[in-house]
């Protein structure tokens, strides 16, 4: 985990190509401290972080997003207000990795929609 005791993991299930996870972000992370005092935000780049570490735990393998070719920020992630995330990421095997679209949601609200590319770490070109 990059961000140590960032969020935790409630639940995750998998099937063959899909992952359903709910996860509970820790409104006292250190993060919140700078973004933003008095109001929290969950940085955009964390929730990536989170969709990748998701994949690494279900595939079992180092990952590196490749590309994306759509990433929608579509709510404000308030951990005082809405820590419990519900993520929903479909993947397929592709020749050069894993593509994963993910839609993130906090009660009913979309809060985040990602498609991207995932390569194993060893395969990245960085």
């Amino acid at each position: 985990m990059l961000l140590k005791n960032f969020y935790k993991i409630n639940t995750l299930e998998v099937d063959e190509k899909k992952v359903i996870s709910t996860i509970t972000i820790n409104k006292d992370h250190e993060v919140f401290k700078g973004h933003f005092p008095g109001n929290p935000v969950t940085p955009g780049v964390c929730m990536i972080q989170i969709i990748k570490e998701l994949m690494e735990k279900v595939l079992e393998k180092e990952l590196f997003m490749e590309s994306s070719s759509n990433i929608k920020f579509m709510a404000i992630i308030n951990p005082e207000k809405t820590p419990d995330l519900d993520l929903l990421m479909e993947f397929n095997k592709v020749d050069n990795g894993y593509k994963v679209k993910n839609t993130t949601k906090f009660n009913d609200t979309v809060a985040l929609k990602l498609n991207a590319i995932f390569v194993e770490k060893e395969h990245a070109i960085v």
